[in-house]
């Protein structure tokens, strides 16, 4: 076996073991969606989200939140945790090179951040009805350009962090706007026009999201501004100027001990 794969091996168990990151990063924006699931009115349809449930309209936003926990929380938690106990200086004396333990805790993030996406999509359609993706592919590239952008931002707050207990206060600040960006904690639709628009081009793309997996429901709820169901290019494009950017700079500023 490679020691890309032995690292990944060890880093999953290590993520395994950490009863708080799996619950709250895979588990809990589920359960907050089968919550509001249960109350009657959520699942009855309405003129607000032109004609669909808010179960249907909320579901991406949970996985919106699903990748923030992973990306913006576990991710600097763990570098720099690593960083402060000296983890990777020990590490660069052997022939395991530093790096080869960032790769494989992203590796380690985004097998999460699918498992955790897998899990809130059936248990949204198996348990409230909730449509599957109408879109996949684009419903995919989406996925995978907001969340690669989540964990760029993730890796530049470990890199200029020194210490594990600021990278967690940055990333909950961090995570707090992106949240509020995605419609977490207000429904999109009750939100200023400026503050919809900045949550369309935020990581990781709410509306990119809602749109491959709702389609024309999506269109309706948001008065019908975007083509139903396409993933608009610019909103990709900076998804990856993101993902490039951030990821430069993190490669930049890391400091290994």
């Amino acid at each position: 076996m490679s020691t890309l794969w032995k690292t990944t091996v060890v880093e999953t168990k290590l993520f395994l073991r950490e009863p708080k990151t799996v619950l709250l990063g895979m588990l809990l924006p589920t359960a907050i969606l089968l919550l509001l699931g249960a109350i009657p009115i959520l699942r009855e349809p309405s003129a607000e989200y032109g004609g669909a449930r808010f179960v249907d309209f909320w579901a991406p936003t949970a996985l919106v939140m699903a990748l923030g926990m992973l990306g913006l929380q576990h991710i600097p938690a763990a570098v720099a945790a690593y960083r402060e106990n000296g983890v990777l200086r020990r590490m660069s004396t052997t022939p395991v090179h530093p790096a080869t333990v960032l790769v494989a805790q992203l590796i380690v993030a985004l097998a999460a951040a699918v498992a955790a996406a897998a899990v809130l999509i059936l248990t949204a359609w198996l348990v409230l009805d909730v449509p599957l993706p109408r879109h996949p592919l684009g419903f995919v590239a989406a996925f995978v350009a907001g969340f690669g952008a989540l964990l760029a931002i993730g890796m530049l707050i470990a890199a200029v962090t020194p210490n594990a207990r600021m990278a967690n206060g940055v990333s909950i600040l961090v995570f707090m706007l992106v949240m509020f960006a995605g419609g977490v904690y207000l429904p999109r639709f009750l939100m200023p026009e400026a503050l919809v628009r900045m949550g369309d081009y935020a990581p990781p793309g709410v509306q990119a999201l809602l749109e491959t997996w709702s389609g024309d429901t999506a269109t309706a709820a948001m008065g019908g501004a975007q083509a139903a169901g396409h993933l608009q290019p610019l909103q990709l494009g900076i998804m990856v100027l993101i993902t490039v950017g951030a990821g430069w700079a993190a490669a930049k500023l890391f400091r290994w001990e």
